[in-house]
């Protein structure tokens, strides 16, 4: 159904017209002069005054051969009367006077012309088929003057008469054509054939050479009753459509009820003259183009007042719906009067400058009440989570309304304006897609304040678990709706990544903190029993995973990455601690088998969860394998792989893991590392792995001290001296210090191992019998003292 349609017939209250359109009732009378003055002599007429007397006069000079002409004569405008006669009723069919009770004229015969009072009477009930005898007389009366049958005097007195009859000719064909809805068909039919005769004898008396009129006879020609109609049918559209239109309860504007009333009218006027009227009329009237015509100038006339004023920014809208849409398409272009308006150059309702400033009106106040209902909707939701309202759940999951209101918001503006047009669907796109940044930054710096401020809430864990389901709307409608350029894109994106970054750092900042002093075991026990670790590990995190139950499916299942990432993570941060050298291949073999299994236990657990984080799965494995080779070659080989995988593997992380071989010679060790100063052609990684775990340098915990044994012992920069006294107890050979003046930091350089020269934690290693990867917890000055008497063989800082 077409959308005017639906508007004109689907509102309550507002049931079609089933009659005929309310026509104006009395026909405005616009006689010419010469008609006027005619008129208040018309009761004195008589039957002597024209066709008698002419009789009389020209019966001295009239022959057989002239009276034969004037026969043949009479025999032609008998022809000519049936223009007018063609529609009268047959004998048995009554007439409109028989209807209306008066009595019918005698017959006579069809060369003898009636009687001015016989004319007038007809004329009075009505009757049109006067029009043709009115016609004759006009034309004898013409031929008389111009043959000087009668006086000046005689002729203008007559003249009067024929002017007064024509003025009520006009009346009462101008008054059927200004309701011609409410007038029978063969008498519409009838005024429309007087109307079109009027026209012929206007064009050929235009046509005719000489000056108007006839000696004696004032020009009444043409009288222009064609024009006149015209102007009956503009200022009926004046009355139609400026009639003003009742209130209804639907709670429109004023405007709004003026837009309704007019095209409503319009609509069903035009197609009511396609329908009864147009059958009935002349071609060369265009009766349905007038029609349009008229009530579009009235229409557009009405439209120009209105913007006059200061228009509300519903009234706009509206106003530009008529203009652009509405009228066009399902008015002028209804399957009803579209076929009838071809060629008709009706143009638009306003100047298409002033619809330019209309247009730049409404983006400019769409977007402002964009933004104001953007604004409320965002504080009516902080305001429920700082009272610790507790979220909906639907289908099991924290459930906010806020992301469907705010796309209701913006589609609604968006629909808005592409119902206007396209283009103006098109100009405000980009205004929408700035005003949603803008409000998804604000949504963002909302939530993190939520986050800092409202810790001791109850429903603290459910609201920021709502809030992050919200991000999967957003993004379906950023990325899907809307099909933003990618660069676009991110901009709309970023704030609900951040959003939902903070929100799991939140969820899981419980678990991480659990889940560091397990992690801690692994370099406090020497990876002495790394597998019981990693079961302690695994266990809480899987006693955890129910909380997270109530994340939509592909939240729960970045969640899980994340803790898949942390897991792997956080261990290979403990193996580049620095606080392990294995010496022997048989050690190191160990070891990598050690990572390995563990590798493939953390991989089964998060994969088992929901993680998706195949990309981690290289991560350990390949590592262990590091540690596990002998060959550098093979090393290299390993290291470049690796690379690929993860470009943001460094040479630090890289001189971490090869610090764990002790038998490997600083030489290879810079080989090794010289693989990654090769290009390997990886593009940026879009996950991060090794750039999230730091190495320590320079400076990071004082000064560091390397000794040709197992390990390192950080402490204090006020043990410098004992520890440099038990340095210097050492073979010279092996180790060359040097400090910094006004610094803490003291560079040693080892001569006969496989690491290069490092400046990290001043530290000093202790060299008593016992267990070789036994340590002793803590960075105490008191832990120092001990091992430099002996009584363990290391000790080392926290982590």
């Amino acid at each position: 159904m077409l959308k005017m349609l639906t508007l004109f017939q689907g509102l309550p209250g507002q049931q079609p017209v089933s009659r005929a359109p309310d026509f104006p009732r009395s026909a405005q009378k616009l006689p010419s002069t010469s008609e006027a003055e005619s008129e208040a002599s018309m009761s004195e007429a008589s039957s002597e005054d024209l066709v008698p007397s002419l009789e009389v006069e020209m019966a001295a000079d009239r022959d057989e051969e002239e009276a034969g002409k004037k026969k043949k004569k009479s025999k032609g405008l008998a022809t000519m009367f049936s223009v007018f006669t063609k529609g009268r009723k047959k004998k048995g069919q009554p007439s409109l006077a028989e209807t209306e009770g008066e009595p019918e004229s005698s017959p006579r015969p069809p060369a003898q012309l009636p009687t001015v009072e016989e004319l007038k009477a007809d004329l009075e009930r009505g009757r049109l088929e006067a029009a043709g005898p009115l016609l004759a007389l006009e034309l004898e009366l013409q031929e008389a003057a111009a043959a000087g049958l009668a006086s000046e005097e005689e002729l203008v007195r007559r003249q009067s008469k024929v002017e007064a009859l024509y003025a009520l000719l006009r009346d009462q064909v101008l008054g059927l054509l200004r309701r011609p809805l409410e007038a029978a068909p063969e008498r519409l039919r009838q005024a429309l054939a007087v109307l079109a005769e009027q026209e012929r004898q206007d064009r050929a008396a235009a046509a005719a050479a000489g000056p108007p009129g006839s000696p004696g006879l004032a020009a009444t020609r043409p009288r222009g009753w064609l024009q006149l109609w015209r102007d009956g049918v503009a200022q009926a559209a004046a009355e139609r459509l400026s009639r003003r239109p009742a209130a209804d309860a639907e709670g429109r504007t004023e405007a709004e009820r003026a837009f309704l009333h007019m095209g409503r009218t319009m609509k069903e006027d035009l197609e009511a003259v396609v329908e009864r009227l147009k059958p009935l009329s002349p071609a060369d009237f265009r009766v349905v183009a007038a029609y349009a015509e008229s009530y579009h100038a009235e229409f557009a006339a009405q439209l120009a007042a209105l913007t006059q004023f200061e228009l509300c920014p519903r009234d706009t809208s509206m106003l530009l719906l008529w203009v652009q849409n509405l009228y066009p398409n399902d008015i002028l272009n209804s399957p009803k009067l579209s076929p009838e308006l071809q060629g008709v150059r009706l143009g638009t309702l306003l100047p298409q400058t002033q619809i330019r400033q209309l247009e730049a009106t409404f983006l400019s106040n769409e977007v402002a009440s964009i933004r104001e209902l953007t604004a409320r909707a965002l504080e009516l939701e902080s305001e429920r989570w700082t009272k610790d309202e507790a979220p909906q759940r639907l289908d099991g999951r924290c459930h906010s309304e806020l992301a469907i209101d705010i796309i209701q918001i913006i589609s609604q503006g968006q629909d808005k304006a592409e119902s206007i047009t396209l283009d103006l669907g098109t100009q405000i796109k980009p205004l929408l897609l700035e005003e949603l940044a803008r409000f998804l930054r604000s949504y963002q710096r909302a939530f993190d304040e939520f986050l800092e401020r409202c810790r001791q809430l109850r429903n603290y864990r459910a609201n920021v678990i709502a809030n992050i389901n919200n991000c999967l709307p957003f993004r379906m409608s950023v990325e899907q709706r809307w099909q933003t350029p990618p660069d676009l894109r991110s901009s709309l994106l970023r704030p609900l990544n951040e959003l939902k970054s903070h929100g799991f750092d939140t969820l899981l900042q419980n678990l991480f903190g659990d889940l560091k002093p397990l992690f801690k075991k692994f370099t406090q026990t020497r990876w002495a029993a790394p597998q019981q670790i990693l079961e302690e590990i695994i266990s809480t995190v899987a006693e955890r995973m129910p909380e997270f139950s109530e994340l939509q499916d592909c939240f729960r299942e970045e969640l899980l990455e994340a803790v898949h990432l942390h897991l792997v993570k956080e261990y290979i941060t403990r193996l580049c601690k620095r606080r392990l050298v294995l010496k022997t291949a048989e050690q190191q073999q160990q070891l990598a088998g050690l990572v390995q299994a563990n590798a493939q236990h953390i991989q089964q657990f998060c994969t088992q969860s929901g993680s998706r984080a195949t990309w981690l799965h290289h991560a350990l494995p390949t590592l262990a394998e590091i540690i596990r080779l002998q060959d550098p070659s093979a090393i290299k080989i390993e290291v470049a792989t690796y690379a690929t995988l993860y470009p943001d593997f460094s040479k630090g992380h890289l001189s971490a893991i090869l610090a764990i071989k002790g038998n490997l010679s600083s030489s290879d060790a810079k080989s090794i590392r010289s693989i990654l100063d090769i290009n390997t052609g990886a593009h940026e990684p879009s996950k991060a792995l090794f750039s999230l775990i730091k190495i320590p340098g320079p400076g990071d915990e004082g000064t560091q001290f390397m000794l040709p044994s197992l390990s390192w012992v950080p402490c204090a920069a006020q043990e410098q001296p004992a520890a440099l006294a038990a340095l210097n107890s050492h073979d010279p050979s092996d180790v060359r210090k040097s400090s910094v003046p006004g610094k803490d930091t003291v560079n040693i350089h080892r001569w006969d191992g496989g690491l290069k020269p490092v400046t990290a934690a001043f530290s000093k290693e202790v060299e008593t019998p016992g267990p070789p990867w036994q340590r002793t917890e803590g960075g105490e000055l008191k832990a120092l003292r001990d091992g430099l008497q002996g009584g363990v063989q290391e000790a080392f800082g926290p982590g």
